[in-house]
């Protein structure tokens, strides 16, 4: 799954589109209601996650369940997260390492950890 697959993704399913705040190509995905992240999309050295090659890689940062962090960290294609809490958010890498199914049950926990207090 790329970021356009991503983007059109987040689109049917919560409304949302991209947002690009720092005026490149770096994008987060919000809630419309709070404006919290749920998701951010870049490009980082492959050496920032301890690759070896050469270039930039994508990646997204998804708010996950502290529980399933660790587990997760464990498989191909997730890496502790990148300029983010490392107990809280996970880094996953958009280079098919990682099924598509997978990454939209995270982007959706991740939607859901971020979105709107219920009440009550």
């Amino acid at each position: 799954m790329d970021r356009d697959q991503i983007f059109a993704w987040v689109q049917q399913q919560y409304g949302t589109k991209p947002d690009y705040p720092w005026q490149d190509g770096n994008a987060v995905l919000r809630h419309k209601g709070n404006q919290k992240w749920y998701g951010l999309i870049m490009e980082v050295g492959r050496e920032k996650l301890g690759l070896a090659g050469d270039g930039p890689i994508e990646i997204i940062n998804l708010k996950c369940d502290p529980g399933l962090v660790g587990s997760l960290r464990g498989k191909p294609g997730f890496h502790p997260a990148y300029h983010m809490n490392k107990e809280k958010w996970i880094t996953v890498r958009l280079d098919g390492s990682v099924p598509e199914e997978e990454i939209k049950k995270l982007v959706d926990l991740s939607y859901q950890l971020t979105g709107p207090r219920k009440k009550g």
